[in-house]
């Protein structure tokens, strides 16, 4: 249970370590920033802004109050309202003592400058400025029309152990490694009235990373991702920082369109101006800008699978691509995805001896240096293959040689983790052999390459783990090949990916599972023949050119 000690808080009280933690988080936001977010959010002063409620979570210096005061008292003496009808409207937070005071001072000056007497804004400052912290603070559900700011970019485990369960026990959201964002987000998102709207400017690694996982999955299940705006490189704060920010806004509300739109360094002021005119006037699809460039979609990418970073062209076309055609692991056509064989141990179970042992017990074995051609070349590796063809374990009694050479290096095998946890399973590999997958054909893919690389096994050899392979009952691989090199293929990883220095890109199973494929069986005769031949030769363009014909695409935006 979080005790209200935890919520009212004096700065002397505050733990050292978060006091410095917080003093850390902070990155304060640019004027013209806060006016682009709450211009989004529709936070404007032709509203009768009165009778909406607003809350920051973390004020920070004040960089969001100011602004948002200064139109709440236009909006007051616009719609004839004193400023007493305003006394609910706002509601901020900061843990930090001296914060509080600093933006209460700017909230008084500003009052005053807009003609409030004394004794109106003295009433209501210490009602609108709170010193507290919001992921505990009791908040009323539906209490807020928006919810605007930057949280602070604290990791979670430079917060105190005791605070840390607090906030992991009220936002389960903050799985993990997570940065208390994290919890920020979760805890606006809850308190949105029904079509209230979220606007924060923050890093957007939650969107991808792995402790993102539980806030991707709210935000998909309850709400709608309205807008990502994703400004890394835009001089958004009054310090430099690498916090890879960008611009959310989320309405509690189901999914409808959304926006996806990019930055460069020479976004600032004038250019936030033309984005606002084009997201408000006529409906044109896409915009394209020396600083900016943005997309309209019919809807955010679902899931709580990380979501997919590309130019905003890019991704509606992956979204169209996603609506209208199928997984490429499919149970349909017998299409599977998978990784080779991990052992644990390769200097025991990996050798080029093709005698080591019995001979039904030595498997070729497919290595990523076999495929560098792009056909597949065999080195002339093989496993010491412990499994028997009903997927279980060889006796060992029955193959001496293999028993002799196992227990050679028995003590190395023993020191793996998968022997420790089945200490009379010690010579197992890490990973069980298919008994089948060997004889079959399939197209193997290094895992860490700059560009996609499907090479085809006729049948013969078995993956080792650095290889994914990719198994059908339906395709031609020859087809599937042509399409799996084109560029259509590759954007999809590309999107999802992990990308490495120097570009490199990992082809992991999570992510290949992620490309979009046509029904093998709609694919024209001469499309596919072009897919196969293209495949064939390595012509990327040809098999780029060729896949666009079987997508229906006109071309592939950068």
């Amino acid at each position: 249970m979080v005790t209200q000690a935890l919520f009212d808080v004096d700065e002397p009280s505050l733990p050292m370590a978060l006091q410095a933690a917080v003093r850390h988080g902070e990155i304060f936001t640019r004027r013209w920033v806060v006016e682009l977010i709450l211009d989004l959010v529709g936070y404007t002063a032709n509203r009768d802004l009165a009778e909406l409620s607003l809350v920051e979570p973390a004020c920070g210096q004040g960089a969001f109050v100011g602004p948002v005061v200064e139109r709440l008292s236009k909006s007051c003496r616009d719609h004839g309202r004193p400023l007493s009808d305003a006394a609910e409207s706002i509601r901020t937070f900061d843990l930090l003592h001296g914060n509080v005071e600093l933006t209460r001072t700017l909230v008084r000056d500003q009052l005053t400058a807009d003609g409030w007497g004394h004794s109106e804004t003295e009433a209501i400052v210490s009602g609108w400025v709170r010193q507290g912290d919001y992921l505990l603070a009791a908040h009323r559900t539906a209490e807020a029309d928006f919810v605007v700011g930057n949280p602070p970019y604290i990791r979670l485990e430079d917060v105190p152990e005791e605070r840390m369960m607090a906030y992991r026990a009220v936002c389960p959201t903050m799985g993990g490694r997570a940065d208390v964002y994290v919890g920020f987000y979760e805890t606006a998102l809850r308190s949105l009235k029904t079509g209230g709207k979220l606007g924060f400017i923050c890093a957007d690694r939650w969107m991808r990373n792995q402790y993102g996982r539980r806030l991707r999955q709210t935000v998909t299940r309850r709400h709608s991702m309205d807008l990502v705006l994703t400004m890394h490189d835009v001089d958004a704060f009054h310090e430099p920082v690498s916090a890879y920010p960008a611009i959310t806004i989320i309405r509690n509300a189901a999914q409808g369109a959304a926006i996806a739109a990019d930055t460069t360094r020479g976004f600032g002021p004038s250019e936030a101006q033309e984005l606002l005119g084009w997201l408000n006037g006529p409906s044109q699809d896409t915009v394209v800008t020396a600083s900016f460039k943005a997309s309209r979609l019919p809807h955010w990418f679902p899931g709580e699978d990380s979501w997919p970073a590309a130019s905003p062209a890019r991704l509606a076309v992956l979204e169209e691509l996603s609506d209208r055609f199928q997984l490429l692991e499919d149970e349909t056509t017998g299409t599977r995805v998978g990784i080779g064989v991990a052992t644990g141990a390769d200097k025991v179970f990996i050798t080029e001896r093709s005698d080591l042992v019995e001979e039904d017990r030595m498997l070729p074995l497919a290595m990523v240096r076999d495929t560098t051609s792009g056909n597949l070349d065999w080195g002339g590796m093989y496993l010491v293959n412990p499994w028997n063809e009903l997927g279980g374990l060889v006796d060992l009694a029955a193959y001496p040689r293999l028993r002799a050479y196992l227990t050679r290096h028995r003590a190395a095998l023993q020191k793996r983790h998968v022997a420790r946890k089945q200490p009379e399973r010690w010579y197992k590999t890490i990973d069980k052999v298919d008994p089948q997958l060997n004889t079959r054909p399939k197209l193997l893919l290094p895992d860490m390459k700059q560009v996609i690389h499907p090479v085809l096994d006729e049948g013969g050899l078995y993956p080792h783990h650095n290889l994914y392979f990719i198994v059908s009952d339906v395709w031609d691989l020859r087809v599937l090949g042509g399409l799996l090199l084109s560029n259509v293929a590759e954007a999809f990883v590309e999107a999802y990916a992990v990308k490495m220095r120097g570009g490199t890109l990992r082809f992991q199973a999570q992510y290949l599972r992620k490309i979009r494929v046509p029904d093998p069986a709609e694919i024209d005769e001469v499309t596919g023949a072009a897919l196969a031949a293209a495949f064939e030769r390595r012509d990327v363009q040809a098999a780029t050119q060729a896949a666009l014909r079987a997508y229906g695409l006109p071309g592939l935006p950068d």
